[in-house]
């Protein structure tokens, strides 16, 4: 063999090999990094990321800033599209994970829906998609808010969502189809 033909098989599997490294190592960083990114039952939303010290962020259009991208941050992110594009909300009443206090204990939250007068209309919980909704997750949320008095909840994994309405002279909560847009006359009556 020519010594030409030599050194080009010897660049052709320097090459390949690279490439096979390469690609696994790409596979690796697809699977740690865009793993969180499963595919949510909720509308498609556009969002915008960055690599923050080697972990993937996602920009959080209430907080205004970039957030480190966890599986209930992608949770997260997609309720304030949701409530943005699909109910309505105004972000200046949406806020979110603010620290509460309940009972002397400090609590920090998801997602918050203010009245216009400043009172709570919503409480919102996130848990990351694997997360199983449970009854001990409404009977946390429902606790909390006996001290908020919220008059709507919400309690989502980003695959499963559930609604409710407070009725805070029984201490229970009844389950609704759906989270009142912004523009329902009920939503300014609270």
């Amino acid at each position: 063999m020519p010594k030409t033909s030599f050194v080009i098989v010897i660049l052709l599997l320097q090459f390949f090999i690279f490439s096979s490294i390469f690609y696994s190592l790409f596979s690796l960083c697809q699977k740690r990094y865009f793993c969180y990114m499963q595919e949510l039952n909720f509308p498609s939303y556009t969002f915008r990321f960055k690599n923050s010290e080697n972990k993937v962020a996602i920009f959080d259009e209430i907080r205004k800033k970039f957030i480190i991208l966890t599986p209930e941050e992608w949770v997260r992110q997609h309720v304030v599209h949701f409530l943005i594009q699909e109910k309505k909300y105004p972000k200046s009443l949406i806020n979110v994970e603010k620290v509460l206090h309940v009972n002397g204990l400090r609590k920090r939250y998801d997602i918050v829906i203010f009245n216009p007068n400043g009172t709570i209309f919503a409480l919102v919980e996130c848990k990351a998609p694997h997360i199983t909704i449970s009854q001990n997750t409404f009977d946390q949320i429902a606790q909390y808010n006996m001290t908020l008095k919220s008059q709507y909840l919400m309690v989502t994994n980003g695959l499963h969502h559930f609604y409710c309405t407070m009725d805070f002279e029984n201490e229970k909560y009844d389950f609704l189809r759906a989270l009142p847009e912004y523009q329902n006359p009920s939503f300014l009556s609270h």
